[in-house]
This record gives C-alpha cells, sequence and structure tokens, in this order.
C-alpha cells in the first residue's frame, strides 16, 4: 500500500473526518457554505471578467473595480478552498481516486496560474490602460481563459457530485 492510501484510510478514521461524515448536518452546512460562496466569488470573477472583455462596466476605472472586487474575490476564494478541504477530508478515500476531483485540482492550479500571471503581467500596469477605450489584449485573454476554467470548474464539481456514492 502507498503513502497517499495509507494517509488517506488514517485521515478517513479520524474523529474529525468521520464527524463530518456521519453527522446529520456537517456535510451538509459544510457543502452549503461550501456552494453559496462559490455563487459570491463566482458572481464577482465574472462581473471582473465581463469588464476585462469591455462588456459591463465600462463607465468605471478598471482600477476601481479591481480595488471593489479583490477583498470579495479573497475572501471567496479562501472560504471556498476551505469547504472544499473539509468536504475531501470527509471522505478522502473515495474522493482522492474521483477523475473529476483531479481535473477540477488541475483545473484550479492554472486559474490560480492565470490571476498570477495576469497580476504580474498586464495588471501590474492597469494605470497605464484603466481609462483606455479597449482593455488590452492581454486583459481579455486573462478574462476569457476564466470564464473558461471557471464554468469548467463548477461542471466538474457538479460531476463529483454524481459519481461519488453519498455516504454510508
Amino acid at each position: 500500500m502507498g503513502h497517499i492510501a495509507s494517509f488517506l484510510q488514517w485521515l478517513e478514521q479520524t474523529q474529525f473526518s468521520t464527524f463530518l461524515r456521519e453527522s446529520t448536518l456537517g456535510e451538509p452546512i459544510v457543502e452549503s457554505i461550501h456552494v453559496l460562496t462559490l455563487t459570491l466569488f463566482l458572481g464577482f470573477a465574472m462581473l471582473l471578467d465581463l469588464r476585462l472583455l469591455g462588456l459591463c462596466l465600462t463607465r468605471r476605472r478598471m482600477s476601481e473595480v479591481l480595488a471593489q472586487f479583490n477583498p470579495y474575490l479573497m475572501v471567496g476564494f479562501t472560504i471556498m478552498i476551505l469547504t472544499g478541504t473539509l468536504l475531501f477530508v470527509s471522505d478522502p478515500v473515495t474522493f482522492y481516486p474521483n477523475t473529476f476531483l483531479r481535473i477540477k485540482m488541475v483545473m484550479l492550479i492554472f486559474a490560480g496560474l492565470n490571476v498570477l500571471v495576469f497580476n504580474t503581467t498586464i495588471g501590474r500596469k492597469v494605470d497605464e490602460w484603466d481609462q483606455a477605450p479597449q482593455t488590452p489584449r492581454g486583459a481579455k485573454v486573462a478574462a476569457i481563459v476564466s470564464l473558461v476554467l471557471w464554468a469548467a470548474i463548477v461542471a466538474c464539481g457538479r460531476a463529483i457530485a454524481y459519481t461519488v456514492p453519498p455516504p454510508s
């Protein structure tokens, strides 16, 4: 048995994992918070991406949109990661081999890299194009990549729910 499998079995047998898996309210509360936070996060992320594409909020400077949305995006993303981790911990042996979970994790990494590349390149120079009539091409590419990745992440999240058996 490999190290990962041993760790997952140990994790699954912890009191915390057992509580989340077997309690009447533990898993449903965590999942509800996960989905509600996803909704909050995606709402702001989509508005930001649509602004980068020049499709909404065009009368507002991009720096204002970033300043206003980033705190909500950071809080939402942090809570999503925490609750997603808790959902995984509730049944790690079942979740770990799930193909949709693995694809979702890879896409989350790509989404994070997309934000990192945006923030270290075109986003760093937002003051230069803040009031320009057209958003730079790199910003539009980042927005399209973000929209596609988050749509796929949500789809994989839903697929996980349909391919993992409910706790027994």
